[in-house]
């Protein structure tokens, strides 16, 4: 499997949003892999630093934060912490994001609200940080979108319209940014083996009495046979911020083995 140059991120910091696990942390560990510092951002602290400890045992290239991507503040905060550990921030991953199984008869305003207050305006805080942090500098964003955003699926509302919205957002950035030579992307991937689809097919399990693990195998691309790894998604993710992507804009790439033409 070709993997990017192991210089193509050399000398830039990333932040990853979401990092302690599944995508997020396959996108840390191609960003590593690719040559990059990378400052990781989650509610789960302790998960966080463990996941860095994992990818980075000698602690040189990783700087394990506890952030919320619903609070600017907190976002701020961070960035502030991983410039005098690694200097100007180069590029930013807005992965963190939550899922609902709720029929759509019974959303509550709370529960929809709080899916694009993560899903969404997470998204647009993260990019906002990462405007400033480039500093008139330029830079790349990657939000992590879903084929959900193109598709929709049952019983996931919500989280169907927050992704339609991060893709929408993303052109939006993408023109609005490019004189600030930023360049801005979403992946929409889809059955990758995480903790998040895990849940997804045990809550599944808990309404329809079938196995969850007989749920969870067959939650994969139809063409590709297999679920998608999560660091399979962070290679794609790395050469987005890398400067080989630079033609690449306001794109929202499927990384779902052939599930969504288009």
């Amino acid at each position: 499997m070709a993997v990017l140059s192991g210089h193509a991120l050399a000398g830039r910091m990333i932040v990853v949003t979401g990092a302690a696990r599944g995508i997020g942390a396959g996108i840390v560990e191609a960003a590593l892999a690719a040559g990059a510092a990378v400052v990781l951002l989650d509610l789960q602290r302790k998960a966080t630093e463990e996941t860095a400890h994992r990818l980075d045992p000698t602690g040189a290239r990783t700087l394990a934060l506890e952030a919320d991507v619903t609070d600017p503040a907190s976002l701020a905060s961070a960035v502030r912490a991983g410039a005098a550990r690694f200097g100007r921030i180069g590029g930013w991953v807005n992965n963190a994001g939550v899922v609902q199984m709720t029929p759509a008869k019974d959303y509550t305003p709370e529960a929809w609200g709080h899916e694009f207050e993560v899903n969404v305006a997470g998204v647009m805080n993260g990019a906002q940080a990462a405007l400033r942090a480039f500093d008139g500098q330029g830079g790349a964003i990657v939000n992590i979108a879903s084929n959900a955003g193109k598709v929709g699926f049952p019983n996931m509302a919500a989280y169907n319209a927050t992704k339609a919205a991060v893709i929408n957002l993303t052109r939006s950035l993408a023109r609005e940014w490019a004189p600030l030579r930023i360049n801005v992307n979403a992946v929409c991937p889809g059955s990758v083996a995480t903790p998040m689809l895990r849940e997804v097919a045990d809550r599944l399990s808990s309404e329809t009495g079938q196995s969850s693990e007989a749920l969870f195998a067959g939650m994969v691309p139809a063409q590709l046979g297999r679920h998608i790894q999560p660091i399979e998604v962070g290679r794609v993710v790395a050469f987005l911020l890398s400067d080989a992507a630079d033609i690449i804009r306001g794109q929202a790439i499927n990384l779902d083995g052939g599930d969504t033409p288009y």
